[in-house]
């Protein structure tokens, strides 16, 4: 997997943040697994936890990406199906939601993980993220063919 608009464990650039336009960045991937069905993308602050919760930040989930996809281009726009089928949301609703650091303190790591699965996702859409986000992670358990993950570092300017 790769992110055109950072490398692999350096900093996002502020177009794609909090502090920008909150832009998705292009991802694109290969040596998909044999036998995938869809892609499900995670991206997530794990330095960040919900309110009063074990949940860390929901910045972006993609769903039932089809396995013909090697890509998602930068700039999806809101809204709860992508035009190839797949669904998006965050803590924010169905949008992707930048990385959003304060400026004090170290800068977040900012997880994207792809898996290739041999199944689709049978979950809607429902009304609180997080709990969608479960079970998406529930019903992909013992589907996964394989995973991919890219880290961004990202805190506000002072």
């Amino acid at each position: 997997m790769t992110l055109s608009a950072f490398a692999d464990g350096t900093d996002i650039p502020a177009k794609f943040t909090q502090a920008g336009d909150q832009t998705s960045p292009g991802i694109s991937w290969t040596n998909v697994p044999v036998g995938t069905m869809s892609f499900v993308l995670h991206m997530h602050d794990m330095e960040a936890a919900r309110m009063r919760t074990t949940d860390d930040m929901l910045h972006w989930m993609v769903w039932n990406i089809p396995a013909t996809a090697t890509s998602l281009p930068e700039g999806i726009p809101m809204g709860e199906k992508l035009q190839n089928g797949a669904y998006q949301l965050s803590a924010r609703g169905p949008v992707y939601l930048g990385p959003g650091a304060p400026a004090t303190g170290p800068r977040h790591h900012y997880t994207f993980e792809l898996f290739a699965l041999d199944t689709t996702v049978d979950v809607q859409p429902g009304t609180d993220p997080f709990a969608t986000r479960t079970d998406i992670m529930k019903a992909i358990q013992g589907h996964i063919l394989g995973k991919a993950v890219y880290m961004g570092l990202f805190h506000r300017p002072q």
